[in-house]
């Protein structure tokens, strides 16, 4: 069975925002290292942002700096992701995934365009 659900994906024209949840139902988000990834038509797989499980520090692709934010609300065990400034090119099928165990889930889409 997956591990995660992804949601909050849809379709929002350029400059929207969105923000996707990732959720685990067989463990605490809050002890892995997590990271949203991204795959569209076409292209490859890229990593987009992560947070650390040690002291929550975040990281993100130069792609996305400065629109999007990585954070976790450990008292419902989900991982957001807000996308700010959408941009056609971000277009694509968002996952969540824990490294450490090897965890993803289906993806949400998420498409920018007007």
């Amino acid at each position: 069975q997956l591990q995660f659900v992804e949601s909050g994906g849809g379709l929002v024209q350029p400059g929207g925002s969105l923000r996707l949840s990732c959720a685990a139902s067989r463990f605490t988000l809050e002890d892995y290292a997590i990271g949203w990834f991204r795959q569209a038509p076409g292209k490859e797989h890229e990593g987009v942002a992560c947070i650390s499980s040690s002291d929550s520090s975040t990281y993100y692709a130069l792609s996305v700096q400065g629109r999007f934010t990585i954070s976790r609300d450990a008292d419902r065990n989900l991982v957001y992701l807000q996308m700010n400034n959408l941009k056609p090119e971000d277009t694509a099928v968002y996952y969540c995934h824990a490294p450490l165990i090897n965890a993803w889930g289906q993806g949400t889409q998420v498409t920018v365009s007007s």
